[in-house]
């Protein structure tokens, strides 16, 4: 039953990761100028409601391995009843404070759902479907984003757009909480300490390093080649399309390994970075740019969470919460440092720089710091 149902927990679960990445994390970012407009935020006022969201997906990530060790099927609920209710808090925000009240409790379910996820399928999947099944749910974040993409170019205001969202996730709750499978009575054995953990937090941190200054300034860099504002939304909507391919990294591993993979999806990865460093890259390069990093961001997040399964198999929300704390750190961590390094040196440096950081993953082949 559980190798029959395998996909529909994965599409499920897809779903709820789409509601709590794709529109209650990442929306913010592309709707900051008209947020700034309506509450009167300075630029660090938007930078605090932002790390707002962040606190927020750092509380999930806390809690998520305890809730999903009582019940992962009651975590995914939580999450996407979390993201819900931070969104309508938005829309409905009298002021700023209950605005940013809002977005941290919709980052709280960002940091809820993967482990939940995870949690659900490896307890529910077959064992010759379940990396499958994990890579699969995790493109969700993908489907958000191309999901999400164009809404900065409706005519609404934004607090029709966010009620909008808000009752996408009243439908996405009712869906998860009808379809999604019951794991197995009884909270699984708290495992020993985990071998092997640091190699993954590495990695994990590498994705959040190279990842953060395409996330936070891939679209201006278009702009400031020359790209129209229609044509960079697109080059962000190919991202989030384009990242639904990233799913095929689990029947990928499955047959050449889980390193090889992930070495051969870091290599694209810094492919595509790198073309956002040329003068010119015009519209078809800057298309294939948001395809290869929507791709490679989705795979090698999914192979992180086949890598924690590997090491915590009866526990795999324990080690991919760590993962994606690892993630979120280097993020943190790297948005700054892109931002100043774009100061001083322009952003193409700075796209060309992290595209040669991303080739330090190549350090894998050494066993000690390679996947199980």
């Amino acid at each position: 039953m559980a190798t029959k149902t395998w996909w529909s927990t994965a599409a499920v679960g897809a779903v709820v990761i789409a509601l709590c990445y794709g529109f209650a994390r990442y929306a913010y970012g592309p709707f900051v100028p008209r947020f700034s407009e309506t509450f009167g935020l300075t630029t660090v006022g938007a930078g605090v409601l932002g790390g707002l969201s962040t606190a927020g997906y750092g509380l999930g990530l806390l809690l998520a391995p305890r809730t999903s060790a009582r019940s992962a099927r009651g975590t995914v609920l939580l999450a996407a009843a979390s993201a819900t209710a931070g969104l309508a808090l938005m829309a409905l925000a009298p002021h700023v404070a209950v605005f940013g009240a809002g977005i941290a409790v919709a980052g709280a379910g960002a940091g809820l759902v993967s482990p939940g996820v995870a949690q659900l399928i490896g307890e529910t999947a077959g064992a010759r479907t379940r990396d499958r099944a994990q890579t699969w749910a995790n493109t969700g974040t993908g489907l958000g984003l191309a999901a999400s993409a164009f809404t900065p170019l409706l005519a609404f205001g934004w607090p029709v757009i966010w009620s909008a969202f808000a009752a996408l996730g009243v439908a996405v709750l009712a869906l998860a909480w009808r379809t999604l499978p019951r794991g197995p009575a009884g909270a699984p054995a708290e495992p020993g300490p985990v071998r092997g953990m640091v190699p993954l937090v590495v990695n994990s941190v590498l994705i959040g390093v190279t990842s953060a200054p395409y996330w936070t300034f891939s679209t201006s860099r278009l702009a400031e080649t020359g790209l129209s504002p229609v044509a960079a939304t697109w080059a962000w909507a190919t991202i989030g399309a384009a990242g639904l391919l990233g799913g095929l990294a689990g029947r990928a591993a499955g047959r050449a390994g889980l390193r090889t993979v992930n070495l051969a999806t870091w290599t694209l990865a810094a492919a595509g970075i790198a073309l956002l460093a040329l003068p010119d890259p015009g519209v078809p390069l800057a298309l294939l740019s948001g395809a290869l990093f929507g791709i490679t961001y989705m795979a090698l997040t999914g192979l992180c969470i086949l890598w924690a399964t590997r090491l915590v198999p009866g526990r795999p929300a324990r080690g991919i919460t760590w993962s994606f704390a690892g993630l979120g750190v280097g993020q943190t961590v790297a948005s700054p440092l892109a931002g100043a390094l774009a100061a001083a040196l322009g952003s193409a440096a700075v796209f060309g720089l992290t595209a040669l950081v991303a080739l330090t993953a190549w350090s894998q082949l050494h066993h000690r710091l390679s996947p199980p």
